[in-house]
């Protein structure tokens, strides 16, 4: 962990960012205008929703669906709860992991921790990941832990506590694709599914289905509900389904 910890230290520039006013400026290739957005932080652009309820975590399956092409910044598909500003003094606090791709880099599964009054740390946890190949992810306040978050990748905890002041029953959780331009007039190309995406409903767990509020889509994407989704309940009245969407650029 240390050692991707220092690896994360040259590289977190190159992945910061939220879907908190999502936005970006315009940026052309091929005679294509993608991902303008019409507020926020320039560069940056999205594709995703932030669920209805507050939530003490957030979990999907996500998986590229095509070969990223980065021809600057990076893209990610990433589940989270935080943003700039969110922290309860006005502080900027977020906590996410999901699937990233940068130039010359392999595609990863990679964790962001941004504590108040701090740089964001990026830490990589998995390389070399492949198109069609899934990972179970999650961010998820700790059982009698109130304010202490853990990440988890494939059904196993991958980070030691992170404290996240005054951040307990408070975000609701984000599931969304992002490009990042690298503030270069470029299109990157991507494509994320998250199947099975839920919230948490008490610390430690009590998933909930995914209900799909505020939704992110700038210039150049695309969001998509899968069949059989949506948080609809079965024919017998069970649980909701769990939530399923596609992210792509155009």
């Amino acid at each position: 962990m240390r050692r991707l910890l220092l690896l994360g230290l040259f590289v977190v520039a190159a992945l910061v960012g939220t879907a908190a006013g999502a936005a970006s400026e315009s940026a052309q290739a091929n005679g294509q205008q993608c991902g303008a957005g019409a507020n926020g932080t320039a560069g940056y652009a999205y594709a995703g929703h932030q669920a209805t309820r507050v939530a003490h975590g957030v979990r999907a399956t996500i998986t590229p669906t095509v070969q990223a092409n980065v021809a600057a910044g990076h893209v990610a598909g990433w589940i989270g709860v935080g943003g700039p500003g969110q922290g309860a003094n006005g502080e900027t606090l977020w906590l996410q992991v999901g699937v990233a791709s940068m130039p010359d880099t392999p595609t990863m599964v990679y964790a962001e921790i941004t504590r108040g009054g701090q740089d964001p740390v990026f830490v990589p946890l998995l390389q070399g990941i492949a198109v069609g190949e899934s990972h179970r992810v999650a961010v998820l306040e700790m059982a009698g832990r109130p304010n202490y978050w853990r990440v988890w990748l494939d059904d196993s905890a991958v980070t030691e506590p992170i404290l996240l002041d005054h951040s307990s029953n408070r975000w609701r959780p984000i599931a969304t694709a992002e490009s990042w331009n690298g503030n270069k007039a470029v299109c990157n190309r991507f494509g994320f599914r998250f199947d099975g995406v839920g919230i948490a409903a008490s610390n430690g767990g009590t998933w909930r289905a995914f209900r799909p509020g505020a939704k992110f889509l700038d210039r150049g994407f695309a969001v998509k509900s899968l069949s059989g989704s949506g948080g609809q309940r079965t024919l017998s009245g069970g649980a909701p389904k769990p939530y399923a969407f596609e992210a792509t650029s155009l």
